[in-house]
């Protein structure tokens, strides 16, 4: 524990220690058991999936700890949903409306498809789209919602849902953050049509890279197994028989060994990122002129990251400022998510996707004149220049948090004396 002088100012930091991270064993559940999985797969010399069994073992276990029918097993998160979308077969033209705050995987699937991206605002307290930001972008070109479960936490569905079904759209669930989060009673990835799921290195599960679609619908199941095996039936007869487009996004028995034992963890490593989140958002909420993260009610994340605003006019600083103080005490939050809205990366703002010719927005199908302005997305700059964020993993402690905590009251309490 340091003294009252702010580190930037030349004292000592709360903490010198660094914190466990998603990217190495110190933040990580990998052990003996995903070692004795691979172990089998190399001996047994089966590592495609077809002819496998570790694949077919990670979906069946999968689909049953969130009460789905099916899951599909990808190569990515961003696999995973392009399957969603292909599997939806919709035409080109066609709008997709999600998020402004996301990885670009999310958008990816909707521009392979030749279809069209439109994004709603976000709550200012989540990040995440509404019902209410949703509707005033829903025109008769409208098909499809994407709703991204952000950080770990997750949407307000009831709403979103209600109206999907007034308008007939189709809701797919982007769960990629968010394994194993609830909403009253639902498991993310449950309540739309489809729900996708990344298992990227820092993801709640993980098998360096790869992914899942669960549906309960037969029908959205069988395409979208089709889809991520380049259409091909794998009937058992001698015809290879590709029945429409689609890509490879075979996932294999090596990443299908290490998810099986990751599917087995899950549990505990979300009960473990929970106590110590929990911890910290009960210490925030102590703190005067902090903020702790807005849960949506009714919800129970699984905390992918961290995140808290201040009161800039009760401390007297700025969101900037504050960061940087922070981050010379030891906790190492940064100051938004992702850089800008994702429709000002040049894939999008410059209609950098096939050749030069500006599809989807340029073809005839499409609605024309769409246009992306920040202007008109107040609540997504709120979140991109005011929210703090850390990524969270279970190697952390509550005292890992509790320090966390300190770090953050040391500034706090600099900033409201200094304001006087």
């Amino acid at each position: 524990m340091s003294d009252e002088i702010l580190a930037i100012n030349g004292g000592q930091p709360y903490r010198t220690k660094s914190f466990p991270s998603v990217g190495n064993a110190s933040g990580r559940m990998l052990g003996d058991e995903e070692i004795a999985l691979l172990t089998e797969v190399i001996r047994e010399g089966k590592l495609n999936r077809v002819g496998g069994t570790k694949v077919a073992k990670l979906e069946a276990e999968f689909a049953a700890i969130y009460g789905a029918k099916h899951a599909i097993a990808a190569t990515s998160g961003t696999a995973a949903l392009h399957v969603a979308m292909g599997t939806l077969n919709l035409e080109p033209g066609d709008e997709v409306i999600t998020t402004t705050i996301t990885d670009m995987g999310t958008v990816i699937g909707i521009l392979m498809c030749n279809l069209v991206p439109i994004f709603a605002d976000v709550d200012p307290r989540t990040g995440i789209i509404t019902a209410e930001t949703i509707a005033k972008q829903i025109t008769p070109k409208t098909r499809a919602i994407i709703v991204v479960h952000l950080f770990g936490q997750m949407a307000d569905m009831d709403p979103i849902l209600a109206l999907a079904k007034k308008h007939n759209l189709i809701v797919i669930e982007d769960c990629a953050q968010a394994h194993m989060s609830e909403y009253k009673g639902h498991t993310a990835g449950t309540m739309g049509t489809m729900g996708c799921f990344s298992f990227q290195q820092s993801k709640q599960m993980t098998t360096g890279d790869g992914g899942m679609v669960i549906t309960n619908d037969d029908d959205l199941a069988y395409r979208a197994r089709l889809f991520a095996d380049k259409g091909w039936p794998r009937t058992g007869t001698d015809y290879r028989g590709h029945l429409f487009l689609g890509p490879n996004y075979r996932l294999t028995e090596l990443q299908g060994a290490v998810g099986l034992a990751q599917v087995r963890k899950i549990g505990e490593i979300v009960a473990r990122r929970r106590r110590s989140a929990e911890l910290l958002a009960k210490l925030l909420k102590e703190i005067p002129g902090v903020n702790p993260p807005y849960i949506t009610p009714g919800a129970n994340p699984t905390w992918w990251i961290f995140s808290f605003t201040i009161d800039e006019k009760a401390l007297g600083v700025s969101s900037a400022d504050f960061g940087k103080a922070i981050r010379a005490e030891g906790a190492p939050f940064g100051v938004g998510y992702i850089p800008n809205p994702v429709f000002e990366y040049p894939v999008i703002a410059e209609r950098k996707t096939f050749g030069t010719s500006g599809i989807p927005w340029t073809l005839p199908q499409a609605r024309p004149g769409i246009t992306y302005d920040r202007k008109d997305y107040p609540g997504t700059m709120q979140v991109l220049t005011h929210t703090f964020t850390m990524s969270w993993n279970e190697g952390m402690t509550e005292d890992d948090a509790r320090d966390i905590a300190g770090a953050i009251a040391k500034a706090a309490k600099h900033y409201r004396a200094q304001k006087g």
